[in-house]
């Protein structure tokens, strides 16, 4: 028998489906990718030895789309644009689409707009794990992959794990007990974090610079290794958006609407955090792209779920590469400084100008 908030719930699932209009977002669409394209290029050409433009797209269209392009530049500027930045653009790229993906779906999936991609602790697990790679005397390397990036790489998904496992155990709401029992555990890890820094004498630099984040150390092998998971991973979330959109309009509609709520929960935290920790694993800790990339897209298409993800990996990925381009260009600065001193003063602005409250 019929209820009387079905038609509401139905209701709901319509705004949340349909949103804007369908030109808006194809709009949006072209724009975004457009931007993609032009940050790729500048990515590739701007440095301390710049390279023009036209070089650039000749270049890589020769080398990657076997243009028949005749080479009018020197074998150097192709070996700097081939070896030395693109894969230092495309790493930025893969870790600021990650970022914003996971960010969408934690902020969905909490239905909280504070949540960002290190909301459950993430950030403290990778970071306690970085530091006590410092603090081990033993170097390993793998595949360009040393001991602080697996560590790290497995402090964020331990972190994410203990902090399900004890969630469960609470008789607090589901979602509230997840969000404090990560506020915890993510204050125990960073208390960890602080003793390892307080011993870790000279190497206590190595530790800032994974806090604060860079792609200095990118190359077409570290780009391989994470590229399948954190593109892989944000694929798998975006299949799952019509499950997201349900959640967001809270456990007992979804469950109405035919998703298995804590099933599905399980599923979308497992990888928007193996994202995460991929994206960790190799540009360390750089914050605000998954906090304000799903906001201003959410302030643009609605919530969207299905508009919110693709727009939220091209927007994210545009604003990483922007942010390692001023990194470059001021001297090798921190990536993570970047991003909080351009991306704070753009989403107040952005806030300040909506012309409607916002809510997921």
């Amino acid at each position: 028998m019929a209820t009387r908030s079905e038609p509401v719930a139905a209701a709901r699932v319509r705004a949340v489906r349909f949103g804007p209009g369908r030109r808006r977002p194809a709009l949006l669409f072209g724009a975004a990718l457009g931007l993609l394209l032009v940050a790729l290029v500048l990515g590739v050409g701007l440095g301390s030895v710049a390279v023009a433009p036209a070089d650039t797209i000749a270049i890589l269209a020769r080398r990657l789309l076997g243009a028949p392009i005749l080479q009018t530049w020197p074998a150097s500027t192709e070996t700097i644009v081939l070896d030395l930045r693109l894969p230092r653009v495309l790493a930025a790229m893969t870790v600021g689409l990650g970022l914003a993906v996971a960010g969408a779906t934690f902020q969905g999936l909490l239905r909280n707009p504070l949540a960002d991609p290190y909301v459950l602790g993430t950030a403290s697990g990778a970071a306690l794990g970085a530091a006590i790679a410092v603090l081990i005397p033993v170097r390993v390397l793998v595949l360009e992959f040393g001991l602080l990036h697996g560590l790290a790489f497995a402090g964020a998904l331990l972190s994410i794990a203990v902090v399900y496992r004890l969630s469960r155990t609470a008789t607090l709401a589901p979602l509230t007990s997840l969000l404090l029992t990560g506020y915890a555990v993510g204050s125990l890890l960073a208390a960890g974090l602080a003793m390892a820094m307080y011993l870790s004498g000279a190497n206590l630099r190595q530790i800032f610079a994974f806090l604060l984040g860079g792609f200095e150390g990118a190359s077409w092998i570290r780009v391989a290794v994470a590229l399948p998971m954190i593109v892989g991973g944000s694929l798998a979330i975006g299949l799952r958006a019509r499950v997201l959109n349900g959640l967001l309009l809270g456990e007992e509609t979804a469950a109405h609407l035919g998703v298995d709520v804590r099933r599905e929960r399980a599923i979308l935290i497992a990888l928007a955090s193996l994202v995460t920790a991929a994206a960790v694993a190799i540009a360390g800790l750089i914050g605000f792209v998954g906090l304000v990339v799903p906001h201003v897209v959410r302030l643009a298409v609605g919530p969207n779920a299905r508009l919110v993800l693709p727009l939220s990996a091209l927007l994210g990925a545009s604003l990483m590469v922007g942010a390692d381009i001023v990194a470059r260009l001021l001297g090798e600065v921190p990536v993570g400084v970047v991003t909080a001193v351009i991306g704070a003063p753009f989403f107040l602005f952005v806030l300040r100008s909506a012309r409607s409250g916002y809510e997921l």
